[in-house]
């Protein structure tokens, strides 16, 4: 079978959406033919490039002219001033926007001069924002910041001159995120970039020659911004060719908002919803092609929704046997990236905040250690869809492997871990490959902040390549934390955030506000807590959520059984709404509305270093109550961390044990040994007394002891690490003299 999988826009720049890599690889394993194409970065560059530039400026000047007009009528003359300006400096747009994009990916360092210092280069608002928040004089290292900055001010006119959906990196997104039928849908698949520049993109990549047609196309809809697009792709291959094409759509967006909808129109533009992974649906879907495509097969199918053109054939949510086989599939199938060409991917700049700024600043590999969550009980998560509950962790020596390969072959060293919670255990196995094979890989992720992620188990991820943290904390409160069963307590969390700080690990946290047993005290409460741990430098960037009722969530199955009597959902009237019946509405919920601008206002600062000892209710315009939070409490929980990590201590139970120092340099003394090394840029030395070993016969202190610190590095083969933990477990002498060394290079977990 041939088939291509499409990655449709509008998604985030930086790198390609792993979805793609993983059905890709899905169907080579299954013998067919497959190609992914990703016309997200295929837009960008139908867009941001000279002649892109030109078509835009030809087809809106006379209306951005006329909205300058407008705007000085109304004496708004900023409005005016930079509408005017990006039609008088157009030709200096169109003739920079290629070497913008191509300084953002990595090349030309040379035209950055030019474009920093020369009066000729084009400038929007957001690039001269920029240029006067430094407070400094620029240099040609801000300047791919100003290039990003530059795309922005492109993208705003866009939005306000020709595309009012258009965003850098979503397309349409209230559209798909409310309570809308089809028909409203429909009626802005005309919109303009869709019908100028997306229309050019699918006619490069989607037209066939008779003998290339493939049997069935795949499209992704990661998010709500990328379904409007989906959708003007599945039509423009249903009207050129009807059915000699199989069209599916999948991912994230379908999961979640399409999940229940029965809309007869979707026939027109796609053949079948695959849900979940896909695995499963795709197998049953090539078993019984022949019939499906000829529209003569009712019978429902593992999670696979048919429609036809007279009536839609509901999935089968459960078959023991298939699950059976998507679990093993889960666990053996890796991301295959051969498609994709890394160097033409932006990395764009928007934030000095260096925990924000990995997210775009690097063309990552994606992929994930287990598919699912290994707590999946929070009561916000959507906790009764696969995407959470169905866990499986996938092989993790067969994943670094080819994660290494794909390294090598494209020059991208960098690895985002898109998981829901990096299994410890997992990841840890994923850190010794990475170190015993020399490094290569800097990885992050999303990880839960618990107890597992101790000082010496944080410093050994360190070691290995892991170089950010991002987790939910949600309510940073005790009785909030048990409230929204997060599975973890505020000490494991202060504890977590503390050993990755410690570890030069950067750290994000998710919060969340507005629950529906939320009052303005837990707000406050939470708050305050964020804010010490700011002030304590527990996180580098965190990001307010407002909670989000989902009839998936197990906050609202636990409803369904009789709990949450304070919980009081209102059901979506709109019969004929495509999207909402998945994000549900609470009563209350309106109350919280006006927190969002203080919290996001107050966070903003914090991030950046600034009004860390306001109080945290100045932040608010109307009344609020004072935190009920001791002014020390982070600081306390902090102390307490410090102090049960002065305990530990080797002991013969299963805990592992590392060196992580630099190798130590000896000096021999006529009854002791001293040795000095250097760890967390800190120089360090310890003597021992030969007595201290006394019960060996004919001890050699460079052979007997100093030899087991190249077997403790991870570096080291894992065979002569085990042999080398187990001559110091069973030893009194060895775990006397490694006990003095712990915290100063030797971590145990």
């Amino acid at each position: 079978m041939k088939v291509i999988v499409i990655t449709p826009p509008v998604i985030q720049l930086n790198s390609p959406y792993p979805s793609g890599a993983y059905l890709c690889s899905f169907f080579k394993n299954q013998k067919d033919e497959c190609t992914w194409k990703d016309l997200n970065i295929s837009l960008f560059y139908k867009i941001f490039s000279a002649s892109g530039l030109e078509t835009l400026f030809s087809l809106t000047e006379k209306k951005a002219m006329e909205m300058a007009d407008f705007a000085v009528s109304k004496d708004d003359k900023n409005t005016a001033f930079n509408l005017r300006r990006y039609i008088c400096t157009k030709q200096n747009w169109i003739n920079w926007i290629d070497f913008i994009v191509a300084i953002l990916c990595g090349k030309m360092r040379e035209k950055e001069h030019e474009f920093l210092f020369s009066p000729f280069a084009p400038r929007g608002s957001r690039m001269e924002n920029f240029l006067a928040s430094l407070n400094r004089e620029p240099t040609v290292d801000d300047v791919r910041f100003l290039c990003s900055y530059a795309l922005a001010d492109l993208a705003d006119y866009i939005t306000a001159v020709f595309d009012k959906d258009f965003s850098l990196v979503r397309y349409a997104e209230s559209l798909c995120v409310d309570e809308r039928d089809f028909l409203q849908i429909q009626n802005q698949m005309d919109s303009p970039v869709l019908k100028v520049f997306y229309e050019q993109v699918l006619q490069e990549n989607l037209v066939f020659e008779q003998n290339e047609i493939p049997d069935i196309v795949c499209i992704s809809v990661p998010f709500a911004g990328t379904f409007l697009p989906a959708l003007y792709t599945a039509s423009f291959i249903k009207k050129k060719y009807q059915n000699k094409i199989f069209v599916t759509m999948g991912g994230g967006f379908v999961n979640t908002q399409l999940r229940e909808t029965t809309e007869p129109q979707f026939s027109k533009f796609i053949d079948a919803f695959s849900f979940d992974r896909g695995y499963g649906s795709y197998i049953e879907l090539k078993k019984h092609f022949k019939d499906i495509k000829n529209q003569n097969f009712f019978r429902p199918l593992y999670k696979l929704q048919l429609f036809y053109d007279d009536k839609t054939i509901l999935p089968l949510w459960k078959d023991e046997k298939i699950s059976k086989i998507e679990n093993k599939l889960t666990a053996d199938i890796m991301p295959d990236y051969q498609d994709i060409d890394f160097s033409i991917y932006p990395r764009v700049c928007d934030d000095l905040n260096p925990m924000h700024r990995i997210w775009n600043d690097g063309s990552w590999i994606k992929a994930y250690l287990a598919h699912g969550c290994y707590w999946h009980k929070c009561a916000f998560c959507d906790t009764q869809l696969d995407y959470v509950c169905g866990y499986k962790i996938v092989q993790t020596e067969s994943l670094f492997f080819r994660l290494l390969e794909t390294a090598n072959s494209k020059n991208v060293y960098g690895i985002h871990f898109v998981d829901e919670a990096l299994p410890p255990k997992a990841l840890k196995k994923f850190a010794l490959l990475n170190a015993q094979n020399g490094n290569k890989l800097y990885f992050w992720g999303n990880v839960r902040f618990e107890k597992t992620f101790t000082k010496d188990f944080a410093a050994f991820l360190s070691y290995c390549g892991f170089g950010g943290a991002s987790a939910g904390l949600e309510i940073a409160t005790e009785n909030g934390l048990k409230t929204i069963n997060k599975g973890t307590d505020i000490y494991s969390i202060i504890s977590a955030c503390a050993a990755f700080k410690e570890a030069g690990i950067l750290v994000h946290a998710y919060m969340i506000y507005g629950f529906w047993n939320d009052t303005p005290q837990t707000i406050i409460n939470s708050m305050e807590t964020l804010r010490q741990f700011f002030e304590s430098g527990l996180l580098d960037s965190a990001f307010w959520h407002k909670f989000v009722l989902t009839k998936n969530s197990q906050v609202f199955f636990e409803w369904k059984n009789g709990h949450h009597k304070d919980l009081f959902p209102i059901q979506n009237q709109n019969k004929k709404s495509l999207f909402a019946d998945m994000n549900m509405h609470f009563k209350g919920e309106q109350n919280f509305d006006r927190f969002s601008i203080p919290l996001e206002n107050a966070l903003n600062s914090w991030m950046h270093g600034k009004n860390l000892q306001t109080k945290v209710q100045k932040w608010f315009d109307f009344q609020i109550p004072a935190p009920t939070i001791p002014k020390d409490f982070v600081e306390t929980q902090i102390q307490k961390y410090l102090d049960k990590n002065e305990q530990i201590k080797i002991e013969e139970d299963d805990k592992d044990i590392f060196w992580l120092g630099s190798k130590p340099v000896v000096s021999q003394h006529k009854t002791s040994f001293t040795i000095k090394w250097f760890y967390l840029q800190e120089d360090f030395q310890e003597t021992f007394k030969q007595q201290d070993f006394a019960s060996y016969k004919n001890f050699d202190f460079q052979k007997d002891f100093l030899t087991l610190f190249d077997f403790l590095s991870p570096c080291a083969g894992t065979d002569l690490h085990e042999n080398a933990v187990k001559r110091i477990k069973t030893s009194a002498s060895f775990k006397n003299a490694f006990n003095k060394l712990h915290q100063k290079g030797l971590v145990i977990f």
